[in-house]
């Protein structure tokens, strides 16, 4: 077999079988195969797709090239959920502990941010003390005990995909969906556990920009899922403006504290109910309409905080930060951004929202970069709100002033304020199951 005829049958459109791509995934792996080869491997399925059945395969040639867990010594339903990042999305720090509560193990291996995107590690690791790097026993071990451990990967898994992504990264073959899906699941499947739930984000700070594109990406992992023997289904929620008011490490724990006390903002409550209540149906706990109450009751009487603060303990956090997040340092620093005009909020360009976070030291441009937990941003107002010229629109928090003027300038050019009232929008847009999708 050789790479080149490879190559050249999808630069064809032609479909790959599976001896060939698992041949092609394992002499990558190794360092057989040359960059230079993947990289016109990875533009010609970019320009010509793949099949359901080429994806599975690529999918489960990558979820086994390297240590995939084993989530045997965890008892009961094991339920994964995976967001395909946002802004100000701190949903997981939510509908785990919810889900926990009420009866559903969650074996949690979480990422880090990168660039506009917030990651669930950066978040906990704000939590003075808490530590994400577990060894599998303990990890067991918490899962038993609390319900729930979110750590980061470890071993040697999936080493496929991060020899891929690296090269999706520089030769502009990131935005394919039979790419971005074998790259999801490979990692949600190698992580072990029995059922998985999908939170597809679409809109302006979302990776696919269109719900069709969107609803397309978790049709094929919902089926790469089920395939795989997974119980599986993906929500298609709203990220055309930030989740919460929130944005940045420990704001963002603070308010998952907020929620989890039925305090917090409408639209995180409402993904996160929906979200949980989906993680307790694929948990095989009733109906969706029966979980949702469960989730809702859960909130209401506020169970689910003290299993996020149970598993802070566990994993060495100072679980008082939880039951009291004024215990953050607060940033030294914080400036208010104020409406140039009166009029409506009729636009938000969530992508900028997470740079201008970012730029203030909330998120990292490389993977080098150190975070500082307690910069970030607070929305005072948001997409649809009336304001008049001078309101704050949002307070920007940092540790160090020089970063406040371009941030501030990133920020104000994400919002545009007009002068009739913005439209409505959804916050879920659809449910995709193996049966199809309902559009909500």
């Amino acid at each position: 077999m050789r790479m080149y005829d490879l190559i050249e049958k999808k630069k064809h459109g032609k479909e790959m079988s599976r001896e060939e791509i698992g041949w092609m995934i394992r002499g990558f792996t190794c360092g057989e195969i040359p960059d230079y080869q993947m990289s016109a491997m990875l533009m010609a399925i970019c320009l010509k797709g793949m099949s359901d059945g080429e994806t599975t395969c690529l999918t489960m040639e990558m979820a086994h090239s390297g240590d995939v867990a084993d989530l045997s010594a965890i008892s009961g339903i094991k339920v994964d959920k995976h967001s395909t990042g946002g802004v100000g999305d701190k949903t997981s720090l939510v509908i785990g502990p919810l889900a926990a509560s009420l009866g559903v193990k969650i074996a949690k291996m979480s990422g880090r941010g990168l660039g506009h995107t917030g990651g669930t590690l950066d978040k906990l690791e704000s939590i003075p003390g808490l530590t994400t790097s577990i060894d599998k026993q303990r990890f067991a071990d918490i899962v038993n005990e609390t319900g729930i451990a979110i750590i980061g990967q470890t071993g040697n898994m999936v080493p496929a995909d991060k020899k891929l992504y690296a090269l999706r990264d520089v030769t502009a073959t990131v935005d394919s969906i039979p790419l971005i899906a074998s790259s999801i699941m490979s990692k949600k499947l190698a992580a072990g556990s029995d059922a998985i739930v999908l939170d597809v984000k679409t809109g302006s700070g979302a990776f696919m920009k269109t719900l069709e594109d969107s609803i397309a990406l978790a049709g094929s992992m919902v089926s790469i899922g089920t395939g795989a023997g997974r119980n599986c289904c993906a929500l298609i929620t709203e990220m055309d403006v930030p989740l919460g008011r929130a944005i940045g490490n420990a704001l963002e724990v603070a308010e998952a504290v907020e929620t989890l006390q039925n305090r917090g903002p409408e639209d995180l409550t409402e993904v996160c109910v929906s979200l949980a209540s989906n993680m307790l149906h694929m948990a095989g706990k009733g109906g969706i309409e029966e979980c949702r109450q469960m989730a809702l009751e859960a909130l209401a009487d506020g169970r689910g905080l003290d299993v996020l603060a149970s598993m802070v303990k566990a994993q060495g956090g100072d679980e008082r930060y939880i039951y009291d997040p004024s215990l953050f340092a607060p940033a030294p620093y914080e400036r208010e951004v104020r409406a140039p005009r009166s009029g409506y909020i009729d636009s938000v360009d969530t992508t900028g929202c997470g740079i201008a976070s970012a730029m203030l030291g909330a998120g990292r441009a490389t993977k080098e970069d150190v975070i500082d937990p307690s910069a970030g941003i607070c929305l005072r107002r948001k997409y649809g709100d009336r304001v008049s010229e001078g309101d704050v629109l949002a307070v920007l928090y940092a540790s160090d002033p020089a970063r406040f003027d371009g941030a501030e300038r990133i920020f104000l050019d994400s919002y545009r304020i007009g002068d009739a009232p913005a439209l409505p929008k959804k916050l879920i847009y659809a449910r995709v199951t193996k049966d199809g999708v309902e559009r909500f």
